[in-house]
């Protein structure tokens, strides 16, 4: 899966990492996760502390001097390590600077001076701003994104061409469309059960819930990094990862209602979209990855059901 050596995976401990993490140790690779469990959680990675070939650094990636060795022979990087949080970010414009772009910088420093052959690279939809065409190909210019986060990918984006560019390095970029699963801590279903945890009355939902986007599970957006990255070996590969369909904010609130008996008023923030930076209608052309073989499993409705499913039980619902 990896050739020789091992493998580093920066936010190993988020909601995708933990899972990605676990496949390449299911797989034999040896793994070194480095996160600084800001979001990450160190319980995602309890069953691997005694697994041989893992290890785990916590560090802030913006202080090599604290994980750089943990590079040395490695056979690629994976680099998920970013703010979670679109507003957050505009909230403190610096956030995901610091925590995106220079992140970004000092991983793929790290990987140029321990000879790191391979980075992957976890972007976002959002570099593409707002598309006027649907779905969204990776070729879709030019690239105006509408938020700090969004900016940060398409900085870091930059970076991993430069760097693959300019000292032989095999690059990956991943745009992801929405991803959920069952251990996330941020995004709109996770939200509306925090919520509807608070008060079981009324759930606000931003915008006018017209907001259509793609929701793709995290097993699955695991399935199609790991076969671009066997499959597809230009100097830098780019790739959307989404379903072929979307759903709506409204449609989405009303299941996680239904969910929890049905009773909450839904009350709507009004405008088109739901915060400052947020892109109301995303849906991204997968023909890349589906000429290596790999498309979507579920809908976005079947992958939302799922993920709701999933969080009812282990609310204890």
């Amino acid at each position: 899966m990896t050739g020789a050596g091992h493998t580093v995976v920066t936010g190993g401990a988020g909601a995708i990492g933990h899972l990605l993490v676990g496949r390449m140790l299911e797989a034999g690779a040896a793994v070194r996760v480095i996160d600084n469990l800001s979001s990450g959680r160190r319980d995602h990675l309890a069953a691997f502390a005694a697994r041989d070939g893992f290890s785990f650094v916590e560090a802030d990636l913006r202080e090599p001097k604290a994980y750089e060795e943990t590079f040395r022979g490695a056979s690629s990087v994976w680099h998920l390590a970013a703010n979670p949080d679109i507003r957050l970010g505009t909230a403190d414009p610096s956030v995901d600077l610091e925590l995106g772009t220079v992140a970004t910088f000092r991983v793929l420093e790290a990987a140029r001076k321990m000879d790191v052959p391979k980075v992957r690279f976890s972007s976002s939809s959002v570099v593409y701003g707002y598309p006027n065409v649907f779905p969204t190909p990776e070729s879709y210019g030019p690239l105006l994104p509408q938020s700090q986060y969004g900016a940060a990918k398409l900085a870091s984006e930059a970076l991993v061409s430069a760097y693959a560019h300019s000292y032989g390095i095999e690059g990956h970029v991943f745009r992801f469309a929405n991803i959920i699963g069952p251990r996330m801590t941020h995004g709109v279903i996770f939200d509306f059960f925090e919520k509807l945890r608070r008060d079981p009355t009324r759930l606000e939902v931003l915008g006018d819930g017209r907001q259509a986007k793609s929701y793709l599970r995290t097993e699955e957006v695991i399935d199609g990094m790991l076969l671009a990255t066997e499959r597809a070996h230009e100097r830098v590969n780019v790739f959307n990862l989404g379903t072929a369909d979307r759903i709506s904010v409204k449609e989405i609130a009303e299941k996680v209602v239904r969910a929890h008996g049905g009773s909450a008023r839904i009350e709507y923030t009004g405008g088109s979209t739901g915060w400052v930076g947020d892109i109301p209608q995303q849906l991204l052309a997968v023909d890349r990855l589906r000429a290596l073989g790999w498309t979507a499993q579920r809908s976005s409705a079947e992958a939302v059901d799922m993920t709701i499913a999933e969080m009812v039980r282990a609310r204890g619902g």
